[in-house]
């Protein structure tokens, strides 16, 4: 038998797939004993949030992850689309029926014992003594115990933190005619940076624009109240005012938000986090007003953020202000910056490609506790996971999934230890592998990307047939 502690997306994708493949699952889940500040029923993967997910497009990146995970036997996605609502491009879900059918689904299987109570670390340590693997999906709201647990496994004091997170660009959709390659006084490599240069005006109408902007409220279950009638457990102390609720973000993350900082004063961010020093901008000569700096995301630097701008904004705002800055005027936003309560581990440096945590074998991770963000890419993690431990219960090694594949591109994400502040991603165009053959066309190089992906995922399929096929041992 294997332990599964999570009832979300990604909990009950693992359950359902080792056990469709005969393998027995205790599914783990504290509610409705136990309930979180966001959770309002006792379902198997709540909605919390929006009901939608994402595009139903194949030619989109979302599409695409979506029909891998349809080949692999996702679960939720068969669910889904018995209780989908019309929305356009989007596979929306009526919430009421689609987790009640999502539950009854899970709970009637033959294979899955699901036991509603809380798990405790003292039971993670007896799991894992006992040479059983364990997976953990609980996440962004994993009850305090056992986060603090987790967090001593990663190394960490604390697991759960304030996220800033500022926006990340296509690399692509950059103005390269505006936008140069410069470290501050050519430190590095010299090229370690893309920079944004602003003239006087730029500056000061951006600046204008920024303080102006709208903000994103705070969620209820960031600022300590709730959705609906339910009893909080009183060990979940969060912050109830907004001054608090920022001075526990400056706390954990020693962040400001941007406009914030602007409303400072009309200079404050040339001379703090736009300050041109030891930069100069090929087109004139000279050093810029000010400049925005961008930072690789990851090793192929398909992706730049932004350097610090971390910002409360919402995000069709984020979208309007930042294109404001000179060389951003077309960006295509993968990532828009927030500032919230999260929980996920640094993957590169915890975690393998299997999602087992590199000084505890047997330890597995899955769904945004790896890193990963949205209900699709947390489903698809669990259905992975599922995989996972399938292989080690055959006795078979796993194959780990072609880079160009949508799940190959979310595990590269994972994996990638370049130099920045690690944070949740989604599955996106700047994350699949750019072709071969370079081409300026939008359009040509998002259908390679897409060919490409449907390629490796019939290489994979093939590579995972002996898991899929032979029995347990």
């Amino acid at each position: 038998m294997i332990t599964i502690v999570g009832g979300g997306f990604a909990g009950v994708e693992a359950a359902w797939v080792l056990a469709s493949h005969g393998v027995e699952v205790e599914l783990w889940e504290m509610r409705p004993h136990r309930m979180t500040p966001a959770h309002t029923g006792p379902h198997l993967a709540e909605l919390v949030c929006s009901n939608s997910f994402k595009s139903k497009l194949e030619t989109s990146p979302a599409g695409q992850l979506k029909f891998e995970m349809d080949q692999l036997g996702s679960v939720v996605l068969a669910v889904a689309r018995d209780h989908e609502v019309p929305a356009g491009e989007a596979l929306a879900v009526d919430r009421e029926a689609f987790g009640s059918a999502l539950t009854g689904k899970i709970e009637s299987h033959p294979l899955i014992r699901v036991r509603r109570e809380p798990f405790l670390p003292h039971q993670a340590e007896a799991t894992l003594r006992q040479g059983q693997p364990l997976l953990l999906a609980t996440g962004p709201l994993t009850s305090p115990e056992l986060s603090e647990w987790i967090a001593a496994q990663s190394g960490r004091r604390h697991l759960h933190f304030y996220d800033a997170v500022s926006p990340t660009v296509d690399a692509s959709s950059l103005d390269r005619s505006v936008v140069f390659a410069q470290s501050r006084y050519d430190k590095g490599g010299g090229d370690d940076y893309l920079n944004c240069p602003f003239n006087k005006d730029e500056y000061e109408h951006f600046v204008a624009e920024l303080v102006r902007a709208e903000r994103a409220p705070i969620h209820a279950f960031e600022a300590g109240g709730v959705r609906g009638e339910v009893q909080l457990d009183p060990s979940y102390s969060l912050p109830t005012l907004e001054g608090q609720f920022l001075e526990q973000i400056k706390y954990f993350a020693g962040c400001t938000p941007i406009e914030a900082i602007a409303e400072k004063g009309p200079r404050s961010l040339a001379f703090g986090n736009f300050k041109p020093v030891g930069l100069t901008d090929p087109r004139t000569g000279r050093r810029p007003w000010a400049a925005l700096q961008l930072r690789p995301e990851n090793a192929e630097k398909t992706l730049y953020s932004l350097v610090a701008c971390q910002t409360r904004l919402k995000w069709g705002e984020q979208k309007r202000i930042f294109r404001l800055v000179p060389g951003l005027g077309q960006a295509e936003f993968v990532r828009f910056g927030v500032i919230h309560r999260n929980t996920y581990v640094e993957a590169p440096q915890v975690l393998d490609p299997t999602l087992q945590f590199r000084v505890r074998p047997g330890l597995y991770l899955s769904g945004q506790l790896t890193g990963v963000e949205g209900y699709v890419e947390s489903a698809a993690m669990g259905i992975y996971s599922g995989l996972v431990l399938l292989a080690r219960a055959k006795g078979i090694e796993f194959p780990l999934p072609p880079r160009e594949t949508a799940y190959g591109s979310l595990l590269a994400h994972l994996q990638d230890s370049t130099p920045r502040e690690f944070a949740p991603m989604n599955i996106n165009w700047g994350i699949l592998p750019d072709p071969a053959e370079p081409t300026r066309d939008k359009g040509v190089k998002r259908a390679q990307k897409i060919a490409a992906a449907r390629e490796g995922m019939a290489h994979w399929s093939r590579e995972l047939g002996p898991i899929l096929s032979l029995p347990t041992a």
